[in-house]
């Protein structure tokens, strides 16, 4: 390879760098009525995660706040190998980035013990300041992208170009379909995998950071 592209790694975090979805975990924990048929509607990509996700919260009072947010941080569970992943890309230089439609008060105290700098970490907000919990989009889509994706992965893969960067994904489901398409490599799970499957993208299954390390350091030796 002569002009060496720098490797970048995008990973998710729900259902990804842990092992369950804390979206739906904290609001199935909490049971406002109504939660049930938005959760559907995005499932089936009737309404978009945005609007979906905002619409949950937006059930649960902000007086609640220290419970929802101690539920969030410590129902948290993480998928084994995730460290050895972080040191693994420090010692080859890659660069890492969480790229997560989760968000920041149960996202940021998670990934703090881990020492990602908060500006490699792509979530949503939260604003407790109303009457209702209110969630905040600060990456939003640019204009590629028409899914009101409320954190826009494409995005965020769009500021480190593929002629510079070779871009891997890690995910697990409907709110990694996009990026995928643009990685140069996928380690897929779940819903990804079947989508890389139909779209015939480049993809490796892992079921724990493990796996990706160990792909990573055969293929070194192995690509052509």
């Amino acid at each position: 390879m002569g002009n060496e592209r720098k490797r970048v790694i995008f990973c998710d975090f729900d259902g990804t760098i842990t092992v369950n979805d804390n979206i739906v975990a904290i609001i199935k924990h909490f049971d406002p009525p109504g939660w049930e048929p938005i959760v559907q509607d995005v499932l089936a990509q009737r309404i978009s995660v945005r609007e979906g996700v905002g619409r949950m919260f937006a059930l649960l009072p902000s007086s609640m706040q220290a419970e929802v947010v101690d539920y969030g941080v410590n129902n948290v569970r993480i998928r084994e190998g995730f460290a050895d992943l972080l040191a693994y890309c420090k010692e080859q230089d890659i660069e890492f980035y969480v790229t997560s439609g989760g968000i920041d008060f149960f996202v940021y105290p998670v990934l703090e013990q881990f020492g990602i700098p908060v500006n490699h970490i792509y979530c949503n907000g939260s604003d407790f300041s109303g009457d209702r919990i209110e969630i905040t989009w600060p990456n939003p889509c640019d204009e590629h992208c028409q899914n009101d994706c409320g954190m826009c992965k494409t995005t965020i893969m769009r500021r480190f170009p593929a002629t510079a960067n070779e871009r891997l994904l890690i995910g697990d489901s409907v709110t990694d379909f996009e990026g995928a398409k643009q990685a140069d490599l996928v380690f897929s799970r779940a819903q990804l995998t079947t989508k890389c499957q139909e779209l015939d993208l480049p993809h490796v299954e892992f079921e724990t950071f493990h796996d990706i390390i160990r792909f990573l350091r055969t293929e070194r030796t192995t690509v052509q």
